[in-house]
């Protein structure tokens, strides 16, 4: 098998995930009701009639919540990278994750703090 033979399913599927969002969206330009009306533009509760606006201004904190998350995500991703390729690697790969770690528990150290002062 050739090494361009090799790749054609990685392609097949790139293709198929790259024409997915255009033909959802096409595909729900032709099924949707053309007329909106009272009841299609009132936002759905769970089958209860709404009550006050539905749009509600979120604290800052949550936000920051979401970062340190994220944060805690990427650490998670390399560090089950890293485990995984643990026995090939040099004492240098090895230096530079842990300066990695350290940079991240410095960030998130941070980010508690920072959240702290927020509270106060």
């Amino acid at each position: 098998m050739s090494l361009i033979a090799s790749y054609l399913p990685l392609l097949f599927v790139g293709i198929l995930s790259l024409g997915f969002a255009p033909l959802a969206w096409l595909v729900s330009r032709f099924l949707r009701p053309s007329q909106s009306s009272k009841w299609t533009e009132e936002t759905y509760e769970c089958g209860s009639v709404p009550i006050g606006d539905a749009r509600v201004q979120f604290r800052f904190q949550y936000y920051a919540y979401a970062l340190i998350f994220v944060v805690f995500d990427l650490v998670v991703t390399f560090l089950m990278i890293w485990s995984v390729a643990f026995a090939g690697l040099s004492d240098m790969a090895t230096v530079w994750m842990l300066l990695f770690l350290a940079i991240m528990l410095l960030g998130v150290t941070y980010a508690l703090k920072k959240e702290e002062d927020i509270w106060i």
